[in-house]
């Protein structure tokens, strides 16, 4: 039987700061409309938290019983570990997924934006069939594009809205910069476990792409976000430039990727992209904030 700290391992604390930055840079962007609600950004945070929970459990869980873990050089698994039985890791994602559903209903009722059951639904069932199911599409390269449009474009647009009533262009150039963000994490991690993967016959993005062009890809997706907050100071955010203050962070931490840094040398490289998002967060917040 897994202990408690085995569970919090096998919930992958390490990539909370993905669900927790489009929730912040939402805010901000809502602030910047003059309509931050605190009450409904903690809903919105709750919501993001639990998904992000319940989608590392899912992955543990669906990776665990199709043997896709046996081999893997990444952070510890429940059941890859033999730690937890699949029946368990498979209620603790349902588990996330309800508590998640529970708090966005909750906002969805304060709000009083009942169209975005809608939305919920589809976040849930992307969490769910990233790996689960019987054609998970994060075995066919899709995983990046569904974390950048969940974890990026829907998260940071959908706290806004909840707390504005309205979409702001902020708000929207901001979710690609998160979502950029986010897709770098999901990316270095599969070029951490590309030749794995490729054995096991999970075809992730990096396996399709192969290392040199996924290598490329992870820089751009760190850089091209401080090209965007440069644009927003220049269009009329101008404390929108404190984000730039993390652009060293942004560069130590691509430089073991550009240096071919292979295996496990690359899972301190999944710590730093995760801090490197939220330190990029943070500063907008404050600057989207202060604009």
């Amino acid at each position: 039987m897994a202990t408690l700290a085995q569970w919090v391992e096998g919930a992958r604390p390490r990539t909370l700061p993905a669900a927790v930055a489009p929730v912040l840079v939402g805010t901000g962007a809502a602030a910047a409309a003059d309509a931050a609600h605190l009450g409904r950004a903690l809903l919105a945070l709750a919501v993001a938290l639990a998904l992000q929970i319940g989608v590392n459990y899912a992955n543990d869980y669906s990776d665990g019983i199709r043997g896709t873990d046996e081999n893997r050089v990444g952070p510890f698994r429940l059941i890859g570990s033999g730690s937890a039985e699949p029946s368990a890791v498979k209620a603790a994602a349902l588990w996330s997924f309800l508590a998640a559903g529970v708090f966005g209903t909750v906002l969805i009722a304060w709000s009083g934006h009942w169209w975005l059951f809608a939305v919920g639904a589809l976040a849930i069932g992307a969490a769910w069939y990233y790996t689960g199911g019987r054609s998970p599409y994060g075995y066919r390269g899709f995983g990046e594009i569904s974390v950048f449009l969940f974890f990026g474009l829907v998260a940071v647009a959908g706290t806004t809205y909840v707390q504005a009533g309205r979409l702001t262009v902020t708000s929207v150039v901001s979710a690609v910069a998160v979502g950029c963000l986010a897709c770098a994490l999901l990316l270095v991690n599969n070029i951490r476990d590309v030749h794995t993967d490729a054995v096991s016959g999970k075809r992730t993005l990096a396996v399709i792409l192969g290392e040199r062009r996924s290598r490329m890809l992870y820089v751009l997706l760190m850089a091209v976000p401080f090209a965007i907050v440069a644009a927003l100071a220049a269009a009329g955010q101008p404390w929108s430039a404190l984000t730039l203050l993390c652009a060293p962070l942004a560069a130590a931490t691509a430089r073991p990727v550009v240096a071919k840094a292979r295996g496990k040398a690359l899972i301190p490289v999944l710590r730093r992209t995760s801090m490197t998002e939220l330190a990029f967060a943070v500063l907008l917040t404050v600057g989207l904030a202060v604009s």
